[in-house]
């Protein structure tokens, strides 16, 4: 019985441990969630500004532009797959990854090659542990989003795009991410970013119309000048929605986590008790046993 107590002190001892670590895990994710919605809020103005101003020179332009023509044929596509550096965030990064998969699947059915791109350590480790190639990848800060990663990103996928298809070049871009809607709902989703789909982040009303510009110098090179830029922006607000995603997934994993240690202690406290009481109940039977024989 006495090793059977010390056995549910030692997991008491433990699981309390591992609550205060998940607390720990959970303040720090309540306390930065917030300054990465503002971030993300914060990156919407000038990301809808420069959609407009695209927008209106796809739309309003009749121009061969490569960034804005579908190709006769598409032979091999980019996929950015934006996951987390670190774990502990439920099933965030294996959501992205399924979506990923889904994408892949779909993408080789169509006849088409792939070529991946990965931001954060745990898309690197699962391409690695399947021995599957990949790119390029970048990993560091994927809580806290820099703009000048995206920029590198940006210019590393638009290298590629402007690339023959012999020299490893693509024909099409599309980013896997994960967008956040709300601190309960988080939803991976698939963009195409070249060749070019223009999707503002806020939908203008059906009454709003886009000014008539007179472009100087020529349309192609303000598209020249523009896109870079815009796919910088889109890139950037893909990774601010990843990491607001990931922070309130890491939030809500480790109150789960929390609440469950808290029902384990909870759970091998009641069973040391009852260890504790056999034992007490068993040596008050052997002393009155023994008192009756020494009586008798």
């Amino acid at each position: 019985m006495g090793a059977q107590i010390r056995v549910y002190r030692q997991k008491i001892s433990s699981t309390t441990s591992m609550r205060k670590i998940f607390k720990a895990m959970e303040l720090i994710a309540t306390s930065r969630i917030g300054k990465a919605r503002a971030r993300v809020a914060a990156s919407l103005p000038y990301a809808n500004a420069i959609t407009r101003a695209v927008s209106a020179v796809a739309s309003q332009s009749e121009i061969d532009h490569p960034l804005v023509t579908e190709p006769e044929q598409i032979r091999r596509a980019a996929v950015l797959v934006i996951t987390s550096d670190r774990g502990l965030a439920g099933s965030y990064s294996a959501s992205v990854l399924k979506q990923a998969e889904g994408l892949n699947e779909l993408l080789h059915a169509e006849g088409k090659e792939v070529k991946t791109y990965l931001v954060g350590r745990k898309s690197q480790a699962y391409f690695d542990f399947r021995n599957r190639e990949y790119a390029r990848v970048w990993t560091g800060g994927t809580d806290a989003p820099e703009f000048s990663t995206a920029r590198e990103i940006g210019a590393a996928l638009l290298a590629d795009f402007a690339a023959d298809f012999e020299d490893g070049g693509v024909d099409e871009i599309h980013v896997v991410y994960t967008r956040f809607k709300s601190m309960v709902t988080q939803e991976p989703t698939v963009i195409r970013l070249l060749p070019l789909e223009v999707v503002e982040e806020e939908a203008a009303s059906e009454s709003e119309l886009l000014p008539l510009y007179e472009f100087e110098p020529e349309t192609e090179q303000v598209l020249d000048a523009l896109l870079p830029r815009y796919i910088e922006s889109r890139l950037f607000a893909a990774m601010l929605q990843a990491a607001a995603s990931e922070l309130a997934a890491r939030q809500r994993a480790m109150k789960s986590a929390g609440d469950n240690a808290t029902d384990l202690i909870k759970k091998y406290t009641r069973l040391r008790n009852t260890a504790r009481q056999a034992e007490i109940t068993q040596e008050l039977s052997e002393i009155v046993a023994g008192a009756d024989a020494l009586a008798s």
